[in-house]
């Protein structure tokens, strides 16, 4: 067999690749230079051959991707994926540069995104199909699916297919020989495949080949015998075969149809190290882009870039390391057999000699390098939807432009910019395009900062189609989607993250829609635990608003009024519940409770009423046999937080609860809803009647109930802080009678003086006219009979 066939035997020039491999990129460009085609065919949608021509525009740069969806339907997409190194993209500037038409011969986009839509269709058809040329189209679904280079790897007695294909396409040089020898080889070792395995198990590759073959033969009508065709290596045997113009018609009637668009993406190296587009995702994208461009010494170069990326990571690495680098790849290489060091020597000599055999720093290798956070370009003249345009508008505004690696962004919202990059990146966040996520901020915890963390992924193209039908701009696309979002939800919550959502993205116009459906679910919903989780946005959204500039005014009424209904509904929805409600209802409660600790702007809270009906609502839990411990001690807790409860009436209660009389399950509830949770440990450190009252409960909890009451009680302490956990647990060891320096702060109590020593009490006054300033000397002298005792 003659592969490829030169020009003037009237048979095309088929060049079998490796979809996204440089060998193959590389054996293209000697083969196109040494035919000299008229034309240049590849695969991929023809829909496509109108935006040939941008890949010669001077800001395109790869990877990027070719994206189909469909009209009335964006989120059914396909991306045809394309990097520099890809054996498609290299014959396309080939073509562009050398003015040789170039054109896509796969089966239509059209007909690609109807398949997916109608695919529970066509598995019903396969059952009653009639007609030869329909049950030709199913007839190799039942083939052995296989992987061509993993049986070829195999077969050549490798257990490795990528290492297979660098040893006989990666480091075979360039030019160097017949330029079509390659193509040859693959082109007898795929007819053998396919003569053994059928289609390998893709029955639609059928269909795909036909239209396929159709196309050429037009070339050739046209051209005669200068075309040459770039695809897949395991379509070439398909392609060569000589089948009749009415067959492959008759496989191409009456497939479905949907209406698609076109254009070009940026796509990025991570990406194309997953399968997508061809099916053809790679390990190692940023190894083979290092392989294309290397003009020569690769394993050398690709030490250097290395030792680079690990200096730069503050590791210590000198020349010395990468020629012993060097040398140990090449002795791998010559130990395994291979003809040249490979990315499996590279990576093993780079671990042993710059890593000091840790994987940790090798981690970092194969992220930034092997694989790379290289990120595409296409020109501004590309198609797109309106919103597209707009939201690259923006970004270029707000000097906030798309990169693949994840970075992290610092908003301060009292500048302009940046309040206006947090509005667009939570704008974005309501059509589904999640460019940003929030982040826990590490440079301070006020209301005016925000954290995110950016990526651009290839597929938010898909998602800005997507959300191309709810508007032109993102602003008016993001209102329009709040709306539609406000009436489908079910859930109260729902309704008022949303809303808080909206004032985040300064949606004014979205806020009445929001609000009247808020409203109208608040008045019909009676789920005490629906209102409890819908309050805290409400209330955040009230509490930060400001920092914004947003009004917030509609929202505080709703706000009080929900807390109202509240106050009403909950001690009887607290009644008999079991411990996994109670549990539930527990995080309402404190989420009520905080909530609540936040509401002092608005006006039905300004005179407290509102803080006083919670504190009566707390006191009718606390004293309810009905409601079980653990709420039953929180409210005592919350109490005793707020100063409503003094310590001896808290200790007088928690004295009850642990008295004989309280089975050790309930009394082990209760302790775990007024300790557990933040703060509930240092109150055990610093008060030593509580700390005394738990030790004494839990040294006389019976030895048959005690396995009852360990999990909870395991569950309780396991959440202090290690430091907390350690103090009580020295406690505890030392014994009773000798508990160390904490003691309780009250006069008489052990370890403590008779009364006040006022010469070390005044030896803090110096201190505290220093923090209080001039105006605060006054304050001092007056409270000084009102000292805070101190332990002589």
């Amino acid at each position: 067999m003659n592969g490829g066939q030169a020009r003037g035997t009237g048979q095309p020039l088929l060049l079998g690749v490796r979809h996204h491999g440089p060998g193959s990129a590389r054996a293209v460009r000697a083969a196109l230079d040494a035919s000299r085609p008229r034309v240049v065919l590849i695969e991929g949608p023809p829909e496509a051959d109108p935006l040939i021509p941008l890949a010669a525009a001077e800001d395109m740069r790869p990877p990027v991707a070719l994206l189909a969806h469909a009209v009335d339907e964006p989120g059914r997409s396909a991306f045809w994926p394309l990097a520099a190194f890809s054996p498609e993209w290299v014959a396309l500037r080939w073509a562009l540069e050398h003015r040789v038409p170039a054109r896509f011969i796969d089966l239509p986009a059209t007909h690609t995104l109807a398949w997916e839509r109608d695919e529970e269709e066509n598995e019903e058809d396969k059952e009653g199909v009639e007609g030869e040329a329909a049950a030709e189209r199913y007839a190799l679904d039942e083939d052995v699916r296989i992987d061509p280079l993993g049986v070829l790897a195999d077969t050549a007695g490798y257990d490795d297919a990528e290492r297979w294909w660098e040893d006989v396409v990666e480091h075979r040089g360039a030019g160097k020989g017949d330029a079509l020898a390659p193509f040859t080889a693959l082109e007898e070792a795929m007819t053998a495949l396919r003569e053994t395995y059928g289609s390998g198990g893709h029955g639609r590759d059928l269909i795909r080949e036909a239209h396929m073959r159709l196309r050429i033969r037009e070339a050739q009508r046209e051209f005669e015998d200068g075309v040459a065709v770039v695809c897949g290596a395991w379509h070439v045997p398909a392609l060569r075969r000589r089948a009749g113009v009415t067959a492959d018609r008759a496989l191409l009637k009456g497939l479905p149809r949907v209406k698609t668009d076109v254009t070009w993406v940026p796509w990025t190296h991570r990406r194309l190290s997953r399968a997508g587009g061809y099916g053809a995702g790679i390990d190692s994208p940023g190894w083979y882009a290092h392989l294309f461009a290397a003009p020569d010494r690769p394993v050398e170069r690709w030490l250097t870039k290395v030792a680079g990326l690990l200096r730069a990571e503050d590791r210590a690495v000198s020349p010395g390391h990468v020629i012993e680098a060097v040398r140990l790849a090449e002795t791998l290489a010559a130990l395994r057999g291979r003809p040249l060091p490979g990315l499996g020597e590279a990576t093993d000599a780079v671990r042993a000699v710059m890593c000091d055999g840790s994987d940790v720093p090798l981690a970092l290798v194969h992220d930034r390098l092997v694989v790379g956070d290289v990120l595409g370009k296409v020109p501004d003249t590309v198609p797109a939807v309106p919103l597209q345009r707009d939201l690259e508008r923006t970004q270029r505004r707000l000097r906030l432009g798309p990169e693949a690696a994840e970075r992290e962004l610092d908003l301060d919202l009292r500048r302009e910019t940046d309040a206006e990059r947090s509005r667009l990146l939570h704008r974005l966040r309501l059509l589904g395009i999640d460019w940003g996520r929030p982040a826990a901020s590490r440079s301070g915890t006020g209301t005016f900062r925000e954290t995110w963390r950016l990526r651009w992924e290839p597929e938010l193209a898909v998602r800005t189609a997507e959300a191309g039908v709810w508007g032109t701009t993102v602003p008016a696309a993001a209102t329009a989607k709040a709306e539609a979002d406000a009436v489908a939800a079910r859930a109260l919550a729902d309704v008022t993250g949303l809303a808080e959502r909206c004032l985040l993205a300064a949606l004014p116009d979205a806020l009445p829609v929001v609000m009247r459906v808020l409203a109208d679910r608040a008045a019909l919903d009676t789920d005490v635990a629906h209102l409890a989780q819908a309050l805290p946005a409400l209330v955040r959204s009230l509490r930060y608003g400001d920092v914004r500039g947003t009004d917030t005014a509609a929202l505080a009424e709703v706000a009080a009024g929900l807390a109202e209904r509240v106050f009403v509904g909950l001690p009887p929805a607290c009644a008999g519940l079991d411990a996994d409600a109670a549990e539930e209802m527990r995080r309402h409660v404190d989420a009520v409770h905080s909530a609540l600790g936040l509401l002092g702007d608005v006006p039905a809270a300004r005179d407290g009423r509102l803080r006083a009906r919670w504190r009566a609502v707390l006191r009718t839990l606390s004293a309810r046999d009905a409601v079980p411990g653990m709420l039953r001690g929180r409210a005592v807790r919350l109490l005793l937080d707020e100063g409503e409860l003094a310590q001896d009436e808290a200790a007088r209660l928690m004295r009850l609860v642990l008295s004989p009389g309280t089975p050790p399950a309930d009394a082990a509830a209760w302790i775990d809803g007024f300790v557990g949770g933040s703060g509930g440990g240092l109150l055990l450190v610093h008060d030593e009647r509580l700390f005394g009252l738990v030790d004494r409960w839990l040294t006389a909890v019976p030895a048959e109930a005690f396995t009852d009451v360990l999990p909870l009680l395991r569950r309780t302490f396991s959440a202090y802080e290690p430091g907390v956990r350690r103090t009580l647990g020295e406690r505890v060891r030392r014994g009773p009678g000798r508990q160390g320096r904490v003691q309780a702060l009250t006069a008489g109590a052990p370890g403590f003086g008779p009364g006040v020593d006022e010469a070390r009490a005044d030896a803090v006054l110096p201190v505290l006219r220093l923090l209080l300033g001039p105006d605060g000397d006054g304050e001092v002298q007056a409270d000084r009979a009102d000292r805070v005792e101190v332990r002589r």
